[in-house]
């Protein structure tokens, strides 16, 4: 008898190396083409045609650390009372944030997301660039990792895989717990004295994400009037920090943020897109075997085999996730 299973929801990615290599989680965001939230803001809210992976937590301290060792990217983050490796990467600017991600994606051999021209000031992407979208001037379509975008924001953060909206980032319209920290579900660290450790911040959304309210507010890439077509405009924020009320983590709260303002409240998180000219996103499985009776050791099945004392052989077949 046999027992297949399959489970691409989470992804982590390595960036970096040597004692500069850190990880991101990331978790999928899937039914593509899903009707907007009407409920929230914007309105429509939500709707978003393609599969895509958002950072399970915010990006951290240590990250930022890490990336300006490897890369010499000079960020420059804000201290806010524990500054240790775990804590959420507050204080950058939003073109700071978007030079993190250039690093990453060009650290990984791929294009850069955001255009900067050599005396480091923020660009829209021409015409006559490789990889322009016309109707997002600030993100490279070649690119792999992003800012979300106000709808990929929202969808991971007040939707659901059935196709729900809830008022909370917590997968309920019941309003959250206020904590310092913890994984409790339908908690979240708001109305409170100190920042949490980006994975102990609260409640999991409905699909996955932790701390999308509270901890952090979080820069989005979208402009606040939504064309993306002027480089110095204000963009949006969403989320609410540690210390601000409950009302800043629903879904019809939204705030703006100049592009170059660095507030120790602010953070971000990271998304992965399938662009159109580097193909979709890949994901390495190895189907593996396992000897009814070990449950842990498990092996390639195209080089091993068991069999038991009885010389009857037993498998059981997985789909493992590399």
């Amino acid at each position: 008898m046999f027992a297949l299973s399959l489970n691409a929801e989470n992804i982590t990615k390595i960036f970096g190396s040597g004692t500069n290599a850190f990880s991101v989680e990331f978790v999928e965001i899937g039914e593509p083409g899903n009707s907007p939230d009407l409920s929230g803001l914007p309105i429509p809210a939500g709707s978003v045609g393609y599969t895509y992976y958002i950072g399970k937590y915010e990006i951290s301290r240590e990250s930022i650390d890490k990336a300006n060792n490897e890369g010499l990217l000079g960020l420059s983050m804000m201290t806010t009372g524990d500054n240790s490796a775990k804590k959420p990467a507050g204080g950058l600017s939003w073109y700071e944030a978007a030079k993190f991600i250039n690093w990453l994606n060009v650290s990984t051999g791929h294009s850069a997301a955001y255009k900067f021209d050599n005396d480091g000031n923020f660009q829209l992407w021409s015409p006559t660039d490789n990889g322009y979208d016309v109707s997002n001037q600030y993100r490279n379509k070649n690119a792999i990792y992003v800012l979300p975008s106000a709808d990929e924001w929202y969808k991971a953060a007040y939707g659901s895989p059935n196709g729900d909206w809830f008022n909370y980032p917590t997968g309920s319209d019941i309003a959250p717990t206020a904590v310092n920290g913890g994984t409790n579900s339908n908690t979240a660290v708001y109305n409170g004295s100190v920042i949490a450790d980006i994975d102990n911040a609260g409640g999991l959304s409905a699909y996955g994400t932790m701390a999308q309210g509270g901890n952090l507010r979080e820069m989005i890439e979208t402009a606040w009037d939504k064309g993306n077509n002027s480089p110095n405009e204000n963009r949006t924020v969403r989320g609410g920090p540690w210390y601000n009320p409950l009302n800043n983590l629903d879904s019809s709260n939204q705030f703006f943020l100049d592009p170059t303002s660095k507030e120790n409240r602010n953070g971000f998180r990271v998304v992965i897109v399938q662009s159109s000219s580097s193909g979709n996103i890949t994901n390495n499985f190895a189907v593996i075997m396992q000897k009814s009776n070990d449950l842990n050791s498990w092996v390639d099945i195209s080089t091993n085999s068991f069999t038991d004392t009885n010389t009857k052989t037993f498998f059981r077949l997985k789909i493992k996730q590399q």
